[in-house]
């Protein structure tokens, strides 16, 4: 089946309840959500679907472990109960696996302290999630046998779940589709520019990156779910009058050979400096970061620099019986996180990852912050606002049901994979290049 490239602009309505500016898993929670709710919505992103930030994280639906020495115990809470749903509503796209928190005598956590946290990260789960366990040093070398043993005293393990990022992003936009059909428009490749606000109705320009192509469109509201690129954007529309609102901060992670790296289960690394770094094997492949910079420049398809590779590897080499170099990275990818300013400075580690939605004109919302994992609540409540001020009831329960289509793709069981898989992906998943394609089945 050939790849359609071409979408005619005007073969579809000038004229929505919504447009979502930016295809991340924000911008793709928020156009499943508005779909749901019967609202017509087109979403637009000049690259493609999810090829940003949303597909640049650690892989995982978590709670959080490291927010509650920030005492985010809220955030923590909410994120939890979140990974406990999508376990239920796409268990083809993630699944449930142990992690393991080595615990040294040097080590800033002690075990008992590490026990306590383990416990409260259980009980803000409100015990849905398998128990927490504490292992001795033997133990725990049975389990992780590539550990280093000297001054290990044992370890945690708690439980959370490992996704696949970029399919949950493009499968909620699948789902969206199914749901309102011809209602719900998705244009990637296309740029969203000249924006026009006037009383109750926005106007842009919509522009096909590929053909070259021009329309004007309409929409009662508009949602800017853009990420890190957000202070850029805006700060081009005057009307607006925004004011920047984001730290940018780099985060990087690598790919590593698994023969170079043979682990089974996930690790979790406390180095010195207080970050962490997960260490998660899948796909057999092992997934290692994620580092935490300050970034300037281009935000677009960034790259890990030399600094960050060299901390990553030399933690690895730190925590495990190893000796990795460059020709055991299979790829490396960064993304930046859309951290928001809270009066914390320029404190990356210290930010909090709390979400906030801004109204700078009252047909226009813009969602920032935030962690993955909480991506419905963030929708649901930019859903709230939009159908609030034009007296609309919203329905709660929606966008907690399973999606709308049979599994297709799984990425975690590659058995039960078939040639139609293809069919589907070319026709339900809005390819548009080779690359699209390649990336969809990744």
């Amino acid at each position: 089946m050939k790849i359609k490239d071409h979408i005619d602009l005007n073969s579809i309505p000038d004229s929505y309840d919504a447009a979502v500016i930016g295809a991340g898993i924000n911008g793709a929670g928020i156009v499943r959500d508005l779909a749901l709710q019967g609202k017509s919505v087109i979403l637009l992103d000049k690259k493609d679907l999810s090829s940003q930030t949303s597909s640049k994280s650690s892989k995982m639906l978590h709670g959080g472990i490291r927010y509650l020495e920030n005492y985010d115990f809220d955030l923590v809470f909410e994120a939890l109960k979140e990974k406990n749903l999508w376990l239920k509503l796409t268990p083809h796209l993630c699944y449930e696996s142990r992690f393991y928190m080595p615990v040294y005598k040097d080590s800033i956590r002690p075990l008992w302290m590490i026990k306590l946290g383990l416990f409260l990260y259980d009980l803000l789960s409100k015990f849905e999630q398998t128990r927490h366990l504490l292992l001795n040093k033997k133990e725990t070398i049975r389990d992780i046998p590539l550990l280093r043993e000297r001054g290990l005293t044992g370890s945690g393990i708690y439980h959370d779940a490992v996704v696949d990022d970029y399919r949950l992003t493009i499968e909620c936009l699948v789902d969206a589709k199914e749901v309102a059909k011809e209602k719900v428009q998705i244009l990637n490749h296309t740029e969203a520019n000249d924006f026009n606000f006037d009383n109750d109705e926005v106007t842009f320009n919509a522009k096909d990156l590929i053909t070259g192509n021009a329309r004007h469109i309409k929409a009662n509201d508009i949602i800017f779910a853009t990420g890190p690129f957000t202070d850029n954007i805006l700060n081009d529309i005057p009307q607006l009058k925004w004011e920047d609102k984001l730290i940018a901060s780099r985060g990087s992670h690598l790919w590593l050979n698994q023969a170079a790296l043979n682990i089974q289960l996930p690790v979790v690394l406390t180095p010195k400096d207080g970050r962490v770094i997960f260490v998660i094997p899948q796909k057999n492949k092992v997934l290692v970061g994620t580092t935490e910079e300050e970034h300037q420049g281009d935000m677009f398809d960034i790259k890990a620099s030399k600094n960050e590779i060299d901390y990553l590897l030399s933690n690895i080499e730190e925590y495990f019986d190893v000796e990795l170099s460059d020709e055991d990275i299979i790829s490396s990818f960064s993304g930046i996180r859309p951290l928001v300013k809270d009066g914390s400075g320029d404190n990356r580690g210290k930010t909090a990852r709390n979400h906030k939605i801004y109204q700078p004109l009252k047909n226009c919302y813009v969602i920032l912050g935030g962690k993955y994992t909480t991506f419905r609540v963030m929708a649901k409540e930019v859903c709230e606002l939009v159908l609030a001020k034009r007296k609309q009831t919203y329905n709660s329960t929606l966008s907690k049901m399973p999606f709308r289509f049979s599994p297709y793709y799984f990425p975690f069981d590659a058995n039960k994979n078939t040639e139609q898989m293809k069919d589907y992906i070319l026709r339900k998943e809005f390819v548009r290049t080779e690359d699209d394609f390649k990336r969809r089945m990744n």
